[in-house]
């Protein structure tokens, strides 16, 4: 599958100031086969070392970090020959061994000419760790997310229709495949971004395989949160994650701890929600009453909604059927705005810009707020369907005044009385105004 992070990659290998990079990301979304596919393009050759569970590996760090001989053991260890500039060097699993990353800091200073990229599952949660030091501004940092609905066309070989989105985009044009393209952002709702599960779907064209193939995915974050924690710490972490499809199926969706466990304290769970966000099993949106800029300095920490960082988990958390999503019975059925909400979270998410929504007095509530790099403050309102009546929306218009506004919904791509309509599945091609 193509990736985006790849042309990222190659960013990185011509950079003259590049340092050792760390990919970070959640589990199982494509780090390892795109650097490995990134290397075998762009470099003679690949070395492949794996730390986890891997005593012998760790020792070549641990001994000390005189980087000559821990490249020539490597080679060693490895049958591999190392050439600086040519051969790539990924450390997978690097968080198993705090010397490892460590050792990062040493090569950026003695032999930064060595290409150098380390990644490794639940790498935020260790390097949050207070006992872990993190080697600030010797290596150079690269986020990687599940494939967004942009990547999942490709995935799709429908790149055509991706190019032609972003070119209504740009136009502000009413789109003709409008109808064409819905149904395509249906089935990303279902399937999600996982690499995994879009595969077994593109081999099997049957949900059921995928859907089977997400629930394993599911377990298998669920096992992530015993792996450090302690037993306490797990039944906490599992909670909250096991809370948030309840959390957004209320009307006011800020997460709320009583949802979790009657009788619940913010000081019982604030460690689980950043373990879970530190993992990248979760995305936070944070609230602003007062939209000033910068925007981070009105944020109301204590007051914020969740989302799953994939919509997929979400759909296997719910036991939405493919069925159940066509149903026209069902086409203003509450799971419909849930799903959607999650939807855009992880899709604005996905371009790298802070979330936030503003509420005031409980009685008006907007769901996003963008920072453009203009410096204008947009405001953002989303519907899972084409009817678009909100007096939030327009209640905060009037209030602020915005340069314009955005929604983002079922509705063609149109501007009328201020608002920009953004059809749902073309927030990927906003990445042109966001401020990152």
């Amino acid at each position: 599958m193509k990736r985006k992070i790849i042309s990222s990659l190659k960013k990185w290998r011509v950079n003259p100031r590049r340092k050792p990079l760390i990919i970070m990301g959640a589990r199982q979304i494509g780090k390892t086969y795109s650097v490995l596919q990134f290397g075998k393009k762009e470099y003679d050759n690949v070395v492949y070392l794996n730390l986890e569970g891997n005593t012998t590996l760790q020792n070549i760090f641990t001994q000390d970090f005189d980087v000559k001989r821990i490249i020539s053991e490597i080679s060693i260890y490895t049958g591999e020959s190392i050439f600086a500039e040519k051969t790539l060097i990924f450390i997978d699993e690097i968080q198993s061994c705090q010397a490892a990353i460590t050792a990062l800091k040493y090569i950026q200073e003695q032999a930064n000419n060595y290409h150098v990229i380390a990644a490794g599952s639940l790498l935020g949660v260790t390097l949050n760790r207070d006992d872990w030091s993190y080697p600030v501004g010797k290596v150079d940092l690269l986020k990687m997310y599940s494939l967004d609905f942009e990547e999942f066309l490709w995935a799709l070989g429908q790149k055509q229709l991706s190019e032609t989105i972003i070119d209504h985009y740009t136009r502000n044009a009413p789109f003709n495949l409008h109808d064409t393209c819905m149904e395509f952002y249906q089935q990303y709702l279902l399937l999600g971004g996982m690499p995994a599960v879009i595969k077994v779907y593109l081999e099997e064209q049957d949900y059921r395989f995928a859907f089977s193939e997400q629930n394993s995915l599911v377990d298998a974050y669920i096992q992530d949160m015993a792996k450090y924690p302690t037993m306490a710490d797990t039944v906490k972490i599992h909670a909250v994650y096991e809370s948030i499809p309840a959390q957004l199926g209320k009307e006011n969706t800020k997460f709320q701890y009583a949802i979790i466990k009657s009788g619940a304290r913010a000081n019982q769970y604030e460690s689980s929600i950043a373990w879970l966000f530190a993992s990248n099993i979760i995305i936070k949106c944070t609230k602003i009453e007062t939209p000033s800029l910068p925007l981070s300095n009105y944020a109301q920490q204590s007051q914020f909604k969740i989302y799953y960082s994939d919509i997929g988990m979400l759909r296997a958390k719910m036991h939405i059927s493919d069925i159940m999503m066509k149903n026209e019975l069902n086409a203003n059925a509450t799971f419909k705005g849930i799903l959607t909400e999650n939807y855009v979270a992880t899709a604005l998410h996905m371009l790298n810009t802070p979330l936030y929504y503003w509420e005031q007095n409980s009685q008006y509530e907007v769901d996003f707020l963008l920072q453009l790099e203009s410096g204008n403050i947009i405001p953002i309102e989303v519907k899972s369907a084409k009817r678009t009546t909100s007096k939030s929306l327009n209640a905060y218009i009037n209030r602020y005044k915005p340069e314009y506004a955005m929604r983002i919904s079922g509705k063609n791509f149109g501007f009328e009385n201020g608002i920009r309509s953004i059809p749902l599945y073309a927030v990927f091609c906003m990445r042109d105004i966001t401020s990152n």
